[in-house]
């Protein structure tokens, strides 16, 4: 049995420890916000927080994650207010929707780690794929995020 906290929710599974924390997730917690792509860690449709950190979920087995602090995109916020998830309405950015919620939580812990990163900082930082070639208006939210987050 492996315990962490989803969303500020105490929870345990009884999985295998070798179990990739995506399918913990969108199979025993039914939270499917959070997106299989690849499997190999490389698209980021799967990206969450782990103890604040951005990770690749399909990668973490959740064996290595006892006692961790784990939000997806169900838990960024209450009212779908988070900066980020406003300035992603605001900038249009989703297209078929399908890498969004990776991208979001990619873009949360870059804020949360870089409040006021420039273009280059963002395009280091984001490395999630994008089918539908979103990358200029997923920029322009990142950086509306932080101005709405410095309530600017």
């Amino acid at each position: 049995m492996t315990r962490f906290t989803v969303n500020g929710n105490p929870t345990q599974y009884e999985l295998a420890a070798d179990t990739p924390l995506l399918w913990a997730l969108r199979e025993a917690s039914n939270l499917t916000g959070t997106k299989f792509g690849c499997g190999a860690g490389l698209c980021g449709a799967c990206t969450v927080h782990v103890d604040g950190v951005a990770q690749r979920s399909c990668q973490v087995p959740i064996g290595t994650i006892e006692g961790t602090f784990v939000t997806t995109i169900e838990g960024l916020s209450d009212a779908r207010d988070h900066p980020v998830q406003t300035a992603w309405l605001e900038q249009q950015v989703p297209q078929c929707g399908f890498c969004q919620s990776g991208m979001i939580m990619a873009a949360a812990a870059l804020l949360k780690a870089n409040p006021n990163p420039s273009r280059a900082d963002i395009r280091a930082a984001i490395s999630n794929i994008c089918r539908c070639g979103t990358y200029p208006r997923v920029e322009a939210a990142i950086l509306r995020a932080a101005e709405i987050a410095r309530g600017s």
